[in-house]
């Protein structure tokens, strides 16, 4: 089923894995995006492009050099789509944006350009995380415009987009894939049986482990898009069948982490470098 993610064929090219884009970062929050862009290319995608504004350009290239960066058009937050959004096979917001009003501006314009391409049958997943949740929260007339997207929040968020709803309910009543993060996570898809996460421990609770879940999951997204147009005669996983395998492969590398040195020690870094453990893909086939 994730022959996408685990093998390689000898005659292809970085294009054949899936080219993400993901917006993220802002003035003061630029290690959000930085921790989200190494886990979307240690998690195996083939073409990486982060959308950061002016003055996040040199941290993002300095710190890793492996990905594109488109440049926003303000110096210090999100307020401008990156041109050719169609091009991308998977999309995520949210690490580190903040919620400036220019930015949810810019975030409204995602929406309605996903809602567009969502009627021509040409949208690719989006991942909408963090502060992506927050300011959505803010516009919540808007929520249909999101429809067939992956919303991962921790219990505050959820609690701002969703108040004290059931998150089954919300996800067949706005036709969205909710990962609902916990000690053990469960991803609610519309009209299915929700899936709940055994990997992981507690010294996941730690800054950036989300960023590095927001990563991961716009990986595996855009890896699988890829492959299927290579492989027209593979039936596709479903979206949630993709995010529950993101957030299993998250929590197996935090668990890969505990076992190199203690639990309370991890920080979000360490589940970046458990990705490349030859145990992973053990752990999850």
């Amino acid at each position: 089923m994730y022959d996408f993610l685990f093998h390689r064929d000898s005659e292809t090219h970085k294009g054949d894995y899936g080219h993400a884009l993901l917006i993220a970062g802002s003035y003061g929050k630029m290690g959000a995006a930085v921790l989200a862009a190494k886990a979307c290319l240690r998690a195996g995608v083939g073409l990486l492009t982060v959308h950061v504004p002016r003055r996040g350009v040199d941290i993002l290239q300095t710190a890793l050099p492996e990905a594109m960066v488109s440049v926003d058009d303000h110096d210090f937050c999100f307020t401008s789509l990156p041109a050719h959004l169609e091009r991308y096979d998977a999309i995520a917001v949210g690490p580190g944006l903040g919620t400036d009003e220019l930015s949810q501006t810019a975030l409204l314009l995602l929406l309605r350009w996903r809602e567009s391409a969502m009627a021509s049958g040409a949208a690719s997943p989006l991942v909408i995380d963090a502060d992506g949740i927050n300011m959505l929260a803010k516009h919540p007339d808007v929520l249909h415009q999101a429809l067939g997207a992956v919303v991962t929040p921790h219990d505050r968020e959820y609690q701002r987009l969703f108040g004290d709803a059931d998150a089954q309910a919300m996800s067949d009543l706005h036709q969205l894939v909710i990962v609902r993060k916990a000690h053990r996570t469960v991803v609610y898809g519309p009209q299915v049986a929700p899936v709940v996460n055994d990997t992981g421990n507690a010294g996941m609770a730690t800054a950036g482990s989300g960023d590095v879940l927001t990563g991961i999951m716009l990986s595996v997204l855009a890896q699988q898009r890829a492959y299927s147009h290579r492989h027209a005669e593979v039936s596709d996983c479903t979206v949630q069948d993709l995010a529950a395998l993101a957030v299993r492969m998250h929590g197996a590398a935090g668990d890969i982490a505990a076992a190199r040195q203690t639990a309370y020690s991890i920080i979000a870094s360490d589940l970046v470098e458990a990705l490349t453990s030859p145990s992973l893909s053990t752990i999850l086939r």
